[in-house]
């Protein structure tokens, strides 16, 4: 049995294509179907549907032998236990700091609220930098208009979003991507099989 880790939405809709030149097709769709574990067009391939900040935990601990990620969860997460072969190119986008278009200087230690807390921590040590790291899990960009927070750490695609709050984007951490991860267990117990499945989808990427 081969079990696949997937998240709804945009990497769901992205990678369904690069699964179908595996020829792996899912006979339930995740959006209408209420089931977390899909079935395939193969008896021995499932696909779990969980939150997209689970599935390299849900792949590391042999829950589910391949996954899909993005770059910006599997840095926060840190890869333990993950092989990472295949770069999908899918679901880009950039992982910034962004700040108010009218921030003043900051005396003292800078605020950052982000969910991303050990990307922050690591980037802003890199810099020499003592920062106070807020968490948060959503509309980050509320942080600085509130006074929370100096900056947020996140990810940005159009960037249509700062701007509509009166932020701008400050540093460039990151280019981010969805990748294909890989339990190391799994890699060598089930290797044909898995490693089948990651030569069509690189020939399909």
């Amino acid at each position: 049995m081969i079990t696949i880790a997937l998240s709804k939405g945009r990497i769901f809709k992205e990678t369904l294509p690069l699964l179908k030149a595996a020829d792996i097709v899912p006979v339930d769709d995740p959006e209408t179907s209420r089931k977390l574990i899909l079935d395939t067009n193969h008896d021995d391939i499932k696909l779990l549907i969980i939150r997209a900040t689970d599935v390299p935990t849900y792949v590391q601990f042999g829950a589910a032998d391949i996954g899909v990620a993005g770059k910006d969860v599997l840095l926060e997460h840190g890869g333990e236990g993950l092989y990472e072969p295949v770069d999908l190119k899918i679901a880009r986008c950039k992982l910034m700091t962004a700040g108010l278009v009218d921030a003043r200087p900051v005396n003292g230690r800078l605020r950052v609220a982000t969910k991303f807390t050990n990307v922050a921590k690591h980037y802003f040590e890199s810099r020499g930098e003592q920062v106070e790291v807020i968490k948060l899990y959503g509309s980050m960009e509320l942080g600085p208009i509130v006074g929370l927070a100096d900056l947020i750490v996140d990810v940005v695609d159009t960037g249509n979003t700062l701007k509509a709050n009166g932020l701008k984007p400050v540093d460039h951490i990151a280019d981010i991507s969805s990748r294909l991860v890989v339990n190391k267990a799994a890699m060598k117990m089930k290797h044909a099989q898995i490693s089948r499945i990651i030569q069509q989808i690189e020939e399909a990427v």
